[in-house]
C-alpha cells in the first residue's frame, strides 16, 4: 500500500476521490454494526446458562457456615464466595468482601466514600480544595466519568508498553492534592497492555504526598487471556506491603465478562483497616447482597481455575474475532504510514491510532455508513483526545462476517479521513 503521508497533492486527491467512491457503496448499504463496546456476544452469555439450573436440590439454601443465603446478613459475603475471590485477588480471605453484580457499582461508592466522608481518618476530599485524579491515557471511559460526576480533576498520564509513565506518576504524587489513580492493570481497556513487573512495583513503592492517596486497581481482565495462559504478574498486595503501603490499594473484580454480564459477581479486596472503613459505610447502605446468586456461582466455580477455565471457552470464541480484525486492520493500514494499532494477547478490545489527527473524522464516516465505534476521544478525560488519534475497536459481540466488513469499512475510512487532514480540506458531514 502506498505511503499517503508521500504522495504529492495531486496524487493523494486522486486516491481521495477512489476512496470516496468506494465509501458512497457502503453509505449506499449501512451496516447496521455496533462495536461500541466490549458487550459479551450471545454465544459466550449461553456458556453459563447452567446458572440458570442450579436450584436448591444442588446447593440447598445454606452457605457452608451455616447461614441462610436467602435471608438478611453475612455483609461480607458468604465464606465461598471470599475464598474464590481471595485466589483471584492472590489475598487472605479476610480481606474479600463479596458484593453484587458490578464491580463499577462497588468502585462508584468507594470514590463517593472517599469524597464525602474520607479515608484514613483525613478529612473528605471534597473538603481539602480542588482534588485531582489520575488517568492513565488511553483508558477506560466509565472510571473516568467516576471522578468527572464528583467533580474531582483528571490529570492524564501516558500508557507505554509496560503501563503507566511512572516518571509523570512520581512527580504528580508530589502534590498532596492528587489523591490516587485508576489502573487497569492487566490487558487494559483499550489498549490491552499488561503492566510489568517492575511497574507493578514501582506503583506500590509510591510515595505520595497525600495520606489519604487511593488506587482503583480494577482487575477486569486478569484471566481473560486470548492465546495463550500469560504468566502470573506481581501481586501488588505482595508488593505494597514490602513497602508498607498496602493501605493504599483497593483492589475490584467480577465475573460479568465470565459468567453473566449483568448477573454476575463482583468483589472487593483491600487492607484490613480499609475494609473496615468501607464495611462501616455499607452497613448503613445495604443490609446484605444477593446472596443466592453468590451461592450458585460458588457451586459452578469453586476455585480460581474454575473461572480460568470458563475464560478458556469464552477465548475460543473471541479469538477468531480477534484475528479477524487484526487481520483485517493490517490489510488495509500496512504501508499507509497514517495509522498504527495494538495486538492484545488477552482482554476485550484493540487500540486503533490515527497519527495524522483525523480520528474523530473517521469515527463520522463509519456512523454515517452504518457502523458505531466507541465515540472517539471517549478514552481520555473529558472526552477530548488532544491528539484526535484514538479509536477503540470491541469485537466481541458481532459475528466473524460482520467484523470483517466493519474493518474494511473502518480502514476505508481512517485512509479517507486522513487523506482529507492531509489534503487541508474542510471536514464537512460526511459524503
Amino acid at each position: 500500500m502506498q505511503d499517503l503521508t508521500r504522495l504529492s497533492r495531486p496524487e493523494l486527491a486522486a486516491y481521495a476521490d477512489g476512496l470516496r467512491a468506494e465509501y458512497l457503496k457502503y453509505k449506499a448499504q449501512p451496516l447496521g454494526i455496533n462495536m461500541a463496546r466490549g458487550r459479551p456476544a450471545p454465544d459466550q452469555l449461553d456458556l453459563s446458562d447452567d446458572l440458570f439450573n442450579v436450584g436448591s436440590e444442588q446447593v440447598g439454601f445454606y452457605s457452608e457456615d451455616g447461614s441462610d443465603c436467602r435471608n438478611y446478613g453475612n455483609l461480607c459475603g458468604i465464606v465461598e464466595a471470599r475464598r474464590l475471590f481471595s485466589e483471584v485477588f492472590g489475598v487472605p480471605i479476610e480481606n474479600v468482601i463479596a458484593c453484587g453484580a458490578s464491580s463499577l457499582n462497588l468502585m462508584f461508592d468507594f470514590f463517593a466514600q472517599c469524597c464525602y466522608l474520607g479515608v484514613g481518618g483525613n478529612p473528605p476530599w471534597k473538603k481539602q480544595g480542588n482534588v485531582k485524579y489520575i488517568a492513565v491515557v488511553p483508558g477506560y471511559d466509565r472510571h473516568f466519568a467516576i471522578a468527572q460526576f464528583f467533580g474531582v480533576e483528571l490529570v492524564s498520564v501516558p500508557m507505554t508498553p509496560t503501563g503507566p509513565d511512572m516518571d509523570r506518576v512520581r512527580e504528580l504524587v508530589k502534590d498532596p492534592l492528587v489523591k490516587g489513580m485508576f489502573c487497569v492493570p492487566k490487558y487494559s481497556n483499550p489498549d490491552g497492555t499488561v503492566y510489568s513487573d517492575e511497574t507493578v512495583d514501582a506503583i506500590a513503592a509510591l510515595r505520595p504526598a497525600a495520606p489519604d492517596f487511593r488506587v482503583i486497581w480494577d482487575e477486569a481482565y486478569q484471566m481473560h487471556d486470548l492465546y495463550e495462559k500469560s504468566p502470573e504478574q506481581l501481586n501488588i498486595f505482595d508488593a505494597a506491603l514490602k513497602y508498607g503501603n498496602e493501605r493504599n490499594f483497593v483492589a475490584f473484580a467480577s465475573t460479568s465478562k465470565i459468567t453473566f454480564a449483568g448477573a454476575g459477581v463482583a468483589a472487593m479486596a483491600a487492607s484490613e483497616i480499609t475494609l473496615q472503613e468501607i464495611l462501616a459505610r455499607l452497613t448503613v447502605q445495604i443490609i446484605s447482597y444477593n446472596k443466592v446468586n453468590q451461592l450458585k456461582h460458588s457451586y459452578l466455580y469453586k476455585t480460581k481455575a474454575d473461572l480460568e477455565a470458563q475464560t478458556r471457552r469464552h477465548a475460543e470464541i473471541l479469538r477468531p474475532k480477534f484475528d479477524t480484525v487484526i487481520k483485517g486492520l493490517h490489510e488495509g493500514l500496512d504501508g499507509a504510514g497514517v495509522a498504527d494499532f495494538t495486538e492484545p494477547r488477552g482482554g476485550y478490545f484493540i487500540s486503533l491510532n490515527v497519527n495524522v489527527g483525523s480520528a474523530r473524522r473517521a469515527g463520522e464516516l463509519c456512523k454515517a455508513a452504518g457502523l458505531t465505534l466507541t465515540p472517539v476521544g471517549a478514552t481520555y478525560p473529558y472526552g477530548v483526545d488532544p491528539n484526535d488519534a484514538n479509536i477503540r475497536i470491541a469485537p466481541s459481540c458481532p459475528s466473524v462476517a460482520e467484523l470483517e466488513e466493519a474493518t474494511k469499512l473502518l480502514t476505508l475510512a481512517v485512509r479517507l479521513a486522513a487523506c482529507e487532514e492531509l489534503l487541508g480540506e474542510t471536514k464537512e458531514a460526511a459524503p
